[in-house]
């Protein structure tokens, strides 16, 4: 099926000329894109539908409020395009661009007319890949890689499977979601992962299933045949307000990624990033959300942790009572702050880790509010 990309407010029907003008700001801030298949998902008849919260613009992404790189990715990037904050695990940049752009998106600024962290060369991240022997997994991001060819695609991960000691490829997409089509209509893809698979390289495909009305049969049948060619898939998503805010939402949405063989890895705390203050839920809510959700569905489903990702790691919140918000560092660039405990008091509109009151904890995050300095390359 051929999908049509939609680029202009001008061009999407199920907005009034009202909406198309009051959101064209918005658009020349942080751009628009969608395509036809998503948007014969959306009931445009629901101003509040949770797929149409997800893709077009609320004009209270002007507000002044966050950073652009929220979890400043720029002080772990040691080569353009190329991330390595902990140590087995790189990213690389391979494209500034997705089937659509999710509105809440961490990585607005890759979508902007200044921006110039993602490269389409991406010899410089592959040789300082090639250089440390502690990296294992490469991921490969964006933007997302499966909206590029297959055969560029393909080379990109003939370099980095090369490399020795990298064992695993991972790739963060939402086609899936966004464009199903893209995996079911090229067989090219699909026998490039059976080849990777077949030569020994792992290859995981790090999905971003939002709502369970994403999964639609296209969307299930391409993971099943992503699955069959030998990829991995899993899946994470933020909490994001008014797209699945309630557990009820949560709880479906794990429950059917496990029946597809998706099972979600990571639910994360919105990082506050600028243009997203619509879009962000405080983490208390959030964690009873989370927990709330896992309460309803089998083992096998709730296997995901709710985790921050911060400018100092990873942080895994798994705990609130009256007095507390309970964390642990799951991740952590230094490496004594791994599996350290952090207590905070509890605050009911926080939304990250500066916002709060650390009482028990590394230095990492007691000194986070105040100006924290990892290491630079």
């Amino acid at each position: 099926m051929k999908v049509r990309y939609i680029t202009h407010l001008s061009k999407l029907d199920g907005l009034t000329e009202e909406e198309r003008r009051r959101l064209e700001p918005v658009a020349d801030r942080y751009v628009f894109r969608l395509n036809d298949y998503y948007c014969n998902l959306i009931n445009w008849d629901d101003p509040d539908d949770p797929l149409r919260r997800l893709v077009v613009p609320l004009e209270s992404e002007l507000n002044d409020w966050g950073e652009l790189d929220a979890s400043h990715e720029a002080d772990y990037t040691p080569v353009r395009g190329c991330q390595h904050k902990y140590s087995d695990t790189a990213l690389l940049l391979v494209n500034e661009v997705c089937g659509a752009y999710c509105r809440y998106c961490f990585r607005k600024r890759l979508f902007m007319n200044d921006n110039d962290d993602a490269t389409l060369d991406y010899a410089p991240g592959l040789a300082y890949i090639a250089e440390h022997e502690e990296i294992t997994n490469v991921l490969l991001t964006g933007g997302d890689p499966l909206i590029m060819s297959a055969r560029r695609l393909g080379a990109i991960m003939s370099d980095v499977a090369a490399v020795p000691h990298v064992r695993i490829i991972r790739i963060g997409t939402k086609m899936t979601a966004f464009n199903p089509y893209r995996v079911l209509d090229d067989p090219d893809l699909l026998e490039m992962v059976k080849e990777f698979c077949e030569s020994g390289t792992r290859i995981y495909f790090m999905n971003h299933f939002d709502h369970p009305r994403e999964l639609t049969p296209e969307a299930r049948e391409a993971v099943k045949l992503l699955r069959q060619a030998g990829g991995m898939t899993v899946n994470q998503c933020p909490i994001v307000r008014g797209v699945n805010d309630n557990w009820q939402t949560f709880a479906s949405l794990f429950r059917e990624l496990s029946f597809v063989g998706c099972p979600q890895y990571y639910v994360f705390q919105g990082r506050p990033t600028a243009g997203n203050e619509p879009y962000e839920v405080p983490i208390v809510e959030g964690m009873h959300i989370f927990l709330e959700a896992n309460r309803h569905v089998s083992g096998l489903a709730k296997r995901a942790r709710f985790s921050m990702s911060h400018r100092t790691g990873k942080i895994e919140i798994f705990g609130v009572d009256e007095r507390y918000i309970y964390m642990r560092y799951h991740r952590a660039h230094r490496k004594e702050d791994y599996g350290q405990m952090v207590v905070a008091l509890r605050d009911d509109k926080a939304y990250w880790l500066d916002q709060l009151t650390v009482v028990s904890g590394p230095q990492s995050a007691i000194e986070s509010a105040a100006g924290y300095e990892p290491y630079h390359w």
